[in-house]
């Protein structure tokens, strides 16, 4: 047998790690792929079902399993700011106050509530991002059943049995980085356990 680095000629990345490598520019690494899945995502459904991930590296990264009771749902999100009601009564157009809203929750917490409000038996696992363009962003969401008996069986994620809801009190990546949970140390100090806590 050999010793490490001898007998082995070009790259030695594993798979994962070169999927990775791809995604980190996947305008000019995918090419013509790229352009087909724009395409094809743009006709579909804002919310699907898909067989297994698109960034296989990502999904195994945040607990993905290709097991029973997990599933992955592929959820598009317009980009830009939110709009509001426009009001019944006569308003000059400037003075509508209908565009330049910035919601206070990032488009990828918004994307795993949708897919919780579709899938209300399941519990979002995670998120990651997978492609945009001028209109939309993709996010890809990873649900798992909390009472299929291979997921309550498993140790490793048996406890999400017992967070239900999870998305919606912000306890996902993206609702943590939502609520400024992402930082420590000096300055944030009076994040956690919630700014309203802290504020009373």
């Amino acid at each position: 047998m050999c010793r490490s680095g001898e007998g082995f000629t070009g790259d030695k990345m594993g798979l994962y790690q070169r999927v990775r490598e791809l995604w980190k520019r996947p305008k000019e690494n995918l090419g013509s792929l790229w352009k087909e899945r724009l395409i094809e995502w743009r006709k579909g459904n804002s919310l699907e079902r898909i067989e297994r991930p698109t960034r296989i590296d990502r999904a195994r990264n945040l607990g993905y399993k290709a097991k029973q009771g997990y599933i992955v749902v592929r959820v598009r999100v317009k980009r830009g700011g939110r709009r509001r009601p426009k009001p019944a009564r006569g308003r000059k157009p400037s003075k509508a106050g209908l565009r330049k809203f910035t919601p206070g929750k990032g488009l990828q917490w918004i994307a795993e509530e949708r897919a919780a409000k579709k899938y209300p038996n399941l519990e979002v696992l995670n998120s990651y991002y997978v492609i945009e363009d001028g209109s939309h962003k993709w996010y890809e969401v990873i649900l798992v059943d909390p009472h299929h008996p291979v997921i309550r069986n498993d140790p490793k994620i048996n406890w999400i049995a017992n967070d239900r809801g999870r998305v919606y009190r912000g306890r996902t990546s993206a609702g943590q980085k939502a609520r400024g949970f992402r930082g420590k140390g000096k300055g944030f100090e009076k994040a956690r356990p919630s700014k309203r806590k802290r504020g009373k």
